[in-house]
């Protein structure tokens, strides 16, 4: 991806070497929640709006001393962010509607949020209740080496699917799935759910249709890069990797062929309009 001396966002909140006192919940139970909630994809905001952050929660500051590396990791997502401003503005503004910039986290292991206290083993994740997208840097090694998902495009596209669940909020798609969590069984909600994390991917390839368009950013592998990473993060792998065997009915992002089918979708059509992952539900 051609990114180097590009314009970053403004849009950055640095919190990074600055801790906060407690995790909601506490103890090994929420850290195996937000381990599982990472694995499946990277949004545990499900999870994180069960809970409610602690009152009277202490934050202190290190000397946190970024490498060279994370820098340089740091500038490239503010350069992703800025792109997603560019493109969502455009696409809301020629369907006569106003694109609310989401703001985005930088933190170091720990955080709060206006959905709850999330770890780095949460993942990158969107929090509605703040319209903030969140990240620990560490995610993107972990993404080459766990995930097996190297490049930066794979970065590119799991921090846009990010903002394409804050696309979700400004158009009322994901507060109706949310609104309709105690009138389903699990098994029926998780449909819902998988279909919320599907058409973030789909506007995920909308995003780098897009990009692409405006600013010719793409360079040869860079979706295939996409790609991987959106099987990478399948509910198939991650359960057949951490459980051995597949269990269809607790999918909650969707399986790795149908992430990478609508992202590809999105990639190739560059049409919002065309990712209605809903159509034959009532919400």
């Amino acid at each position: 991806m051609r990114w180097i001396g590009r314009r970053q966002s403004d849009n950055i909140e640095d919190r990074r070497g600055i801790s906060s006192g407690g995790i909601v919940g506490g103890g090994i139970g929420m850290l195996v929640i937000a381990l599982i909630f990472w694995l499946l994809g990277g949004n545990p905001a499900d999870i994180l709006n069960l809970v409610q952050p602690q009152d009277g929660g202490q934050s202190t500051v290190s000397n946190y001393q970024p490498s060279r590396e994370e820098k340089s990791l740091a500038e490239f997502v503010g350069v992703v962010l800025g792109d997603t401003e560019d493109v969502w503005k455009e696409l809301f503004q020629q369907s006569g509607r106003m694109y609310e910039v989401p703001n985005m986290v930088l933190f170091s292991g720990q955080v709060e949020s206006a959905c709850g206290s999330a770890t780095a083993a949460s993942g990158p994740f969107y929090c509605p209740g703040d319209k903030k997208v969140y990240i620990d840097l560490s995610f993107c090694e972990q993404l080459r080496t766990q995930f097996k998902a190297p490049g930066d495009f794979a970065i590119a596209y799991v921090i846009a699917h990010e903002v394409g669940h804050h696309v979700q909020r400004l158009l009322g798609t994901s507060d109706k799935v949310t609104a309709m969590r105690g009138r389903l069984s699990e098994k029926e909600y998780n449909k819902l759910s998988v279909r919320l994390e599907l058409q973030a991917d789909f506007f995920a390839g909308v995003w780098a249709y897009h990009v692409q368009r405006m600013n010719n950013i793409l360079e040869e592998g860079d979706i295939d890069e996409a790609l991987h990473a959106a099987s990478a993060v399948g509910d198939d792998k991650i359960q057949k990797m951490t459980q051995g065997y597949v269990v269809p009915d607790a999918f909650t992002h969707g399986s790795a062929e149908q992430r990478k089918q609508w992202f590809y979708k999105g990639f190739k059509t560059g049409d919002m309009n065309q990712g209605d992952t809903f159509e034959d539900v009532n919400l």
